[in-house]
């Protein structure tokens, strides 16, 4: 019997522009979906708390100093690769300008989101937000 996975706690980023747009950013080639749409965040390093692995994370990625952290929902995820305790927060203000430092591409989007092909663990929050704005219908393609 094998034993239980340990998970992997990961720290993501779901950043709300003035219009109420939220930013997806796809996986790099090479990585586990690659292609795949998610929202832009990475693991927690030892001893590193969400806001501050986040912070980590979306400078090294994207290029920006993100402001006030909001922690919103916690979700567990089991991949094939890989158990995650994804931890979403909100984060409405940040400063300079976006640089995609890992090749990856960029939309801001609303419901239902354009871009596909969707990751599995960002499915939920496509629907919690679509509780929260009163959305009706699918969130995404596919």
């Amino acid at each position: 019997m094998s034993e239980a996975r340990q998970p992997v706690d990961v720290a993501v980023g779901v950043l709300i522009d003035a219009a109420g747009r939220f930013l997806l950013t796809s996986r790099p080639a090479g990585k586990v979906y690659a292609g795949y749409w998610e929202f832009p965040g990475g693991k927690l390093e030892a001893g590193e708390s969400v806001e501050d692995a986040l912070r980590r994370e979306l400078q090294e990625e994207l290029g920006i100093t993100i402001g006030a952290v909001h922690p919103w929902k916690v979700e567990m995820y089991d991949y094939p690769h890989a158990l995650v305790r994804l931890h979403f927060c909100k984060v409405y203000d940040w400063q300079g300008e976006f640089e995609m430092r890992e090749a990856q591409r960029m939309a801001w989007q609303t419901l239902p989101v354009e871009v596909t092909p969707v990751l599995p663990g960002t499915v939920p929050v496509l629907r919690w937000f679509a509780e929260e704005r009163g959305f009706e219908g699918p969130t995404h393609r596919g």
